[in-house]
């Protein structure tokens, strides 16, 4: 099995998103060959373009004919021109330039709630009161870490992706036990085509549940009804955030790691697997460890449910539009409004539409860009939405009701 170059994930991820344009578009070099959102796309992800050209340069089957053709043709250009001027001034501005004691304290953190946790049971016994606290504590730790393999996954924090991605796979794997490729391949995917059904999978829901207005109404068409989808907005607390982390991400991960056979993501996490039950085996014993870990697991699940889907499940889900990159990306993710809880909670991800809009800019940076961001929005028209905690939690809810709604007027009378 011939293993990739470190610079080929970004790649990789992102094929089925550039290939198209690659082979559509008339142009002497890579990246300006991308005229389009296709050249935003390319630019988002690679912080070293000269590497990374190499790589992409051989795709390259053919151009098309003036004549022929082109998915484009209906994006606006003056956005496009626009947006390629604001990310010059971020450029300008040192905004891609990450502060390393930032990220050292962030992880520091997480090491520190891991001590604590041990500590804990080590002096207070592993009685029902020390025990849920415990897991309260690292199951923060392992959220604060998941936010923070994302920092690496994106190469937000090293000018050098090797060293982003060595990194990466201690947090994710060490301090995890999850797999960095399968991460990167999932997440760029995600980042590429938000919100686009059979090109995100994240709206992938396995026919568990049904999203935005055009998937509800064409189960409903169809008279597709693998659940109630009209209490959808109901059983999601049953199922949605205490089973995607513990059930669905750990079977995913770990069948992904094997059939793939990534043994070096594979040994990565199991050393947090074997870390974990070395420290907490001789408080519980084996199946008591495995209980707890599950438990930690099922905290953590919740507080990854309700962050990442704040800000994209209330967003517009449908087919392909084939607009521009700006407004493709407003169009799929909303805003937190900003404080130092919302920041610490969510890992920076209530600024979910300056993240897609710059995945390598640093999370210490994005309330910088913002400004620039509502101004743009501002010039063109495009709504930039932003709101307050609680309110994008309860909008989850408020849209799954919505959906299956949709889902049920269409199941019963069309």
């Amino acid at each position: 099995m011939t293993r990739e170059p470190p610079g080929c994930r970004w790649v990789n991820s992102l094929m089925s998103y550039t290939f198209r344009s690659i082979t559509s578009h008339r142009s002497s070099s890579l990246p300006e060959r991308f005229a389009t959102s296709s050249h935003d796309a390319f630019h988002a992800f690679h912080r070293d373009l000269d590497f990374v050209r190499k790589f992409m340069k051989p795709l390259l089957i053919g151009e098309l004919a003036p004549e022929e053709p082109s998915q484009d043709h209906g994006k606006n250009s003056q956005i496009t021109e626009d947006f390629r001027a604001l990310r010059k001034t971020a450029e300008d501005m040192n905004l891609f330039k990450s502060d390393h004691l930032f990220f050292l304290l962030l992880l520091a953190h997480i090491i520190v709630m891991e001590s604590i946790a041990w500590f804990i049971i080590f002096y207070f016994g592993n009685g029902w009161i020390s025990t849920v606290i415990t897991a309260f504590v690292l199951a923060t730790s392992q959220a604060q870490a998941g936010w923070l393999q994302h920092d690496y996954g994106h190469l937000s924090v090293y000018k050098k992706s090797m060293w982003n991605h060595v990194v990466h796979k201690f947090i994710i794997g060490h301090l995890k036990g999850a797999s960095a490729n399968w991460w990167n391949h999932r997440h760029f995917q995600h980042h590429a085509k938000p919100n686009i059904f059979h090109k995100d999978p994240d709206v992938n829901m396995l026919h568990v549940f049904v999203l935005g207005e055009w998937q509800p109404i064409e189960y409903g068409k169809k008279k597709l009804k693998y659940l109630p989808y009209n209490h959808q907005h109901e059983y999601f607390f049953l199922i949605g955030p205490p089973l995607l982390i513990p059930v669905y991400f750990q079977y995913q991960i770990i069948m992904t790691m094997i059939v793939r056979r990534d043994w070096v993501d594979l040994a990565w996490a199991m050393s947090y697997y074997v870390r974990f039950f070395i420290t907490y085996i001789p408080f519980y014993g084996i199946l008591g460890a495995l209980l707890f870990l599950n438990f930690i697991r099922f905290l953590e699940s919740h507080w990854f449910v309700w962050v990442t889907q704040m800000n994209h499940i209330v967003m517009e889900i449908d087919r392909e539009p084939y607009r521009d990159w700006f407004s493709s990306q407003l169009a799929a993710t909303c805003n937190v409004e900003q404080s130092f809880f919302n920041d610490w909670f969510s890992g920076h991800l209530n600024f979910q539409i300056e993240h897609h809009l710059f995945p390598t800019m640093p999370r210490h940076n994005l309330h910088k860009v913002a400004p620039l961001v509502k101004s743009l929005c501002a010039k063109h028209g495009i709504k930039y939405q932003e709101k307050p905690l609680l309110r994008a939690l309860q909008d989850i809810i408020r849209s799954l009701k919505k959906s299956g709604e949709l889902w049920l007027d269409a199941y019963l009378h069309k």
